[in-house]
């Protein structure tokens, strides 16, 4: 389910590095508050290991119900969460953010941002550049997300957080205006229907997996079976 656009000597050492750590998979979607907290909580088990563990991200389109043909969002469209809904979902959130000791986390819920284009983006740097460049882009959205606020479905940000990683400004723009890199990321989106995944976060490892943001404890039992 991984495109690649690298010419095949780099993708092999990628893929060599990557099969030689452990790996989570993990489904979702930037503008999820659970997403941005199950981070949290996987980077505490994480910090637990004495051996690393990698993140194989796959992308999920949270705002899929409300999507247009042509990719922007109808924010009108009926997707039947009401008002009560989103009180009981940042009332999980605080009580998460406190337990999981996310206190920089200022954003309840995003609402009013489409993930698409940082996701584009995200994946155009997995697949061209090293995990550890795609790790702190990846961080880095979150972050601008969910401690800063900043609309990571907007060019310029986008541009920002890749400067500060070390991804050239030209290849973001080439990421988003890649029609056939969009087409793919939409078949991405199916390919995490198709494996039963209807919400996010979802953690999968060795064919088990664990849904919503799970504590530590929880991830630990899930890949190490203990």
């Amino acid at each position: 389910m991984t495109e690649s656009d690298t010419d095949d000597s780099a993708s092999s050492e990628i893929d060599t590095e990557t099969d030689a750590l452990a790996e989570i998979t993990i489904y979702s979607d930037y503008v999820c508050p659970f997403c941005y907290l199950g981070r949290q909580s996987l980077s505490q088990y994480q910090a637990e290991r004495d051996e690393p563990l990698r993140i194989d991200w796959r992308p999920f389109d949270l705002r899929s119900s409300k999507r247009r043909p042509d990719g922007t969002i109808d924010y009108e469209a009926d997707d039947g969460k009401d008002d009560e809904y989103y009180e009981q979902a940042k009332e999980n959130v605080r009580r998460l953010r406190d337990q999981y000791g996310a206190e920089e986390m200022e954003l309840d819920i995003a609402t009013d941002v489409d993930s698409l284009p940082a996701q584009l983006v995200s994946v155009a740097v997995r697949e061209t550049y090293d995990y550890e460049t795609w790790l702190a882009f990846d961080e880095a959205v979150f972050a601008a997300l969910w401690h800063e606020g900043r609309d990571i479905g907007e060019e310029d940000v986008l541009l920002d957080l890749a400067d500060e990683v070390g991804v050239e400004a030209q290849f973001v723009r080439d990421a988003l205006a890649d029609e056939e890199r969009r087409g793919r990321l939409r078949e991405r989106f199916r390919d995490a229907q198709q494996a039963g995944i209807t919400g996010v976060p979802a953690f999968v490892y060795d064919d088990y997996a664990a849904r919503g943001a799970v504590p530590p404890e929880q991830l630990r039992r899930l890949v190490e079976g203990a």
